[in-house]
């Protein structure tokens, strides 16, 4: 059974002053903050437990989640560290979560669900990788690089031989959870790591072998770091794709109303 982990203690301040009272997962895009649209996706792919890992205004972030009600296990874990440490810090405080089949999941990243459905298809290695392929690649993409079907590093300032940009969600299977939680408790010894990014680990362990990529070419996902991402973000989410019975919910009737 897949245990999902949403990393969603940042407040955002690049997205300021959208977020300068409530953290960045409940920014609203199209009528729903984007922490709903993940749940929403989340539960059409099948996944029954999530963990919310929270931050900034951490509170307001489990009132959201009453006030949605999902029908799925929907818990927070706090991270009081959020302030002095980048989203590496998030993932030494869920370390304890990381099993034998485990999906991370950046808290700013809006996907359709058949991108969930196909990692949860696709991925084989111990660490996999979701993938995305354009044109051209900015200062800010997460680029990486890739050979037959295996990641060969990833980094934002990666300069040469890129195929891809990682769309924020990562897959843990068998000893991968605990290889990356291993690397990352022994990458804190140090306190200058604290302002890390956990890619940074993913770069380490993929220079070692074992890690893999899913590619989602064609299927809607959006990043949410700036204003100019909202209404990108709302057109994504027209063409996202809803089982029977969540279609009205996803299109502005949801059960319960958006925060």
């Amino acid at each position: 059974m897949t245990n999902t982990i949403l990393l969603s203690a940042g407040q955002g301040r690049r997205l300021a002053p959208l977020t300068d009272d409530r953290p960045k997962c409940l920014v609203s895009i199209a009528g729903k903050t984007i922490l709903e649209w993940q749940l929403l996706a989340l539960e059409a792919a099948g996944v029954e437990h999530v963990t919310v890992v929270t931050g900034f205004k951490g509170e307001t972030i489990e009132t959201a989640i009453k006030v949605i009600s999902p029908s799925i296990d929907v818990r927070c874990l706090n991270n009081p560290f959020y302030s002095v440490t980048d989203n590496i810090g998030s993932c030494w405080i869920a370390r304890e979560l990381f099993r034998d089949d485990t999906v991370l999941i950046n808290g700013d990243t809006l996907f359709d669900a058949r991108v969930l459905k196909r990692v949860l298809a696709d991925a084989r290695d111990p660490i996999t990788v979701t993938i995305d392929s354009k044109a051209t690649y900015d200062t800010d993409d997460m680029k990486v690089s890739t050979r037959d079907g295996r990641l060969l590093g990833i980094s934002k300032t990666l300069e040469e031989d890129v195929t891809g940009e990682s769309i924020g969600m990562l897959r843990f299977q068998g000893e991968g959870g605990a290889r990356f939680i291993d690397h990352l408790t022994a990458k804190l010894r140090d306190p200058a790591a604290l302002k890390l990014w956990y890619l940074s680990i993913i770069d380490e362990l993929a220079k070692e072998g074992g890690v893999g990529v899913v590619a989602i070419n064609g299927l809607p996902w959006a990043e949410i770091d700036f204003p100019h991402d909202i209404p990108i973000a709302a057109n994504k989410v027209e063409s996202f794709d809803w089982p029977v019975g969540q279609d009205d919910e996803a299109a502005g009737k949801p059960r319960n109303r958006a925060i």
